[in-house]
């Protein structure tokens, strides 16, 4: 069997015949009857201008777990100014936006991942706020039935570790040249969305999930995120920022029953 590319379609040769696969590459937004109306309610009558100069978002073509579908959002040049907050949008899940997140000066320029669930096929958009105004970009998916996916624990064992949060950090020894570091913060949560059901009861799970969010250093905000159900189960943040000398992470998260969760994330293990 032999792999071979030919004007951005892949080909597997089999007993000498040319089977096309998907279409390697770029996956960008689709035209789609959606947007126009959701567009009005989600980013009202502000001018949208293109975006792909501006920063990229990468997302799957064809996503291996609907229900956790990596988005990662990057400026692309620094001296474009800063992006003061984004909206997450997935046009065609219940809930098309997904979450309205504000970013602190320290995470210029943008560097930023989570994961999302993604209900059918679907544009997945970042509409980016800006001293100079908003822009728009984003990547087509082919996902499904990530807003109803069966749950990774049964309720009371999701329900038991809620609110623990992990940290990791990436090249914590070292800052690069720009003083700017790497981490992620995981928040053990199962963010129901109210689509999916008890696989011993098959009744429907009431939604649950985390509506608040807050990462700082010491004082310093990083971000600030209002979710809803499209934010996936087990939240994960990773994020590059400008490291300010605080010793902490300071996190606070509130939750669609009231729940508070403050954690202070230590930036180094103690000796």
């Amino acid at each position: 069997m032999m792999r071979q590319v030919l004007a951005g379609m892949s080909f597997l040769l089999i007993a000498g015949l040319a089977v096309a696969e998907e279409p390697v590459a770029d996956n960008p937004l689709v035209e789609g009857a959606t947007w126009a109306t959701i567009k009005d309610a989600i980013a009202g009558e502000v001018p949208l201008s293109d975006g792909s100069a501006l920063l990229t978002v990468t997302a799957p073509y064809r996503a291996n777990d609907a229900a956790t579908v990596p988005v990662v959002i990057e400026q692309r040049e620094a001296g474009t100014g800063p992006i003061q907050a984004i909206k997450l949008v997935i046009d065609e899940n219940p809930a098309p936006l997904a979450a309205e997140i504000r970013f602190g000066p320290s995470m210029t320029p943008l560097k930023f991942e989570t994961r999302v669930r993604v209900n059918q096929y679907s544009n997945i958009r970042v509409i980016a706020d800006t001293p100079d105004g908003s822009y728009m970009t984003g990547r087509f998916v082919k996902a499904s039935g990530g807003c109803s996916a069966p749950a990774t624990k049964d309720p009371s064992a999701a329900l038991a570790g809620m609110g623990e949060m992990r940290l990791r950090l990436f090249d914590a020894a070292t800052p690069d040249q720009s003083g700017r570091r790497e981490a992620q913060i995981m928040i053990r949560h199962p963010n129901y969305s109210g689509l999916q059901r008890d696989q011993i009861t098959q009744l429907f799970i009431g939604a649950h999930f985390i509506t608040e969010l807050e990462v700082r250093q010491g004082e310093d905000l990083l971000f600030a995120l209002e979710g809803g159900i499209s934010i996936s189960e087990n939240p994960v943040f990773r994020f590059s920022y400008l490291d300010d000398g605080s010793p902490d992470f300071v996190v606070h998260a509130v939750d669609t029953e009231g729940n508070v969760f403050d954690r202070v994330l230590p930036k180094r293990p103690p000796a």
